[in-house]
């Protein structure tokens, strides 16, 4: 990486690339010991509250799921994360990168958000071993 590039992406931390802002109210699911912790306190940082674990009994307004092939099925894990969301919400889908154990390939995240429901928006370099992919429900005409 140029000095340039680290420069940059310091100067727009990890979690203004996943479009957060401060007073939400961010789930996330799928906590191991390999997640990343820069990225976990930029969001903290942003958001100015700390994640809400999977027992959460409230709506949020976004998730970050953190899945590895090994978790299992990504369409139960989408549908699961796709509860406590309010309307509008987003969930970042955080699997690692190309070449790591547990990497998704990106069909198969395709084609679990399709049958979820969900549109891919837009993906992101994460953090150093995790991509992100945006994933957003349809809108509900009323």
């Amino acid at each position: 990486m140029s000095a340039t590039a680290g420069q940059a992406q310091s100067e727009r931390s990890l979690a203004e690339r996943l479009g957060l802002k401060a007073g939400q109210v961010v789930q996330e699911i799928g906590y191991d010991d390999d997640v990343d912790e820069e990225l976990r306190q930029s969001v903290e940082s942003i958001t100015g509250s700390e994640l809400v674990d999977e027992d959460y009994e409230d709506v949020v307004d976004v998730v970050l799921l953190w899945w590895r092939e090994e978790d299992g099925d990504l369409f139960e894990g989408l549908t699961d994360a796709m509860i406590p969301l309010t309307g509008g919400g987003d969930i970042w889908l955080l699997t690692p990168k190309a070449g790591r154990d547990g990497h998704v390939e990106p069909s198969d995240i395709g084609e679990a958000a399709q049958t979820a429901g969900l549109s891919q928006t837009s993906s992101v370099s994460a953090a150093r071993e995790w991509s992100g992919t945006r994933l957003v429900a349809p809108k509900v005409r009323k």
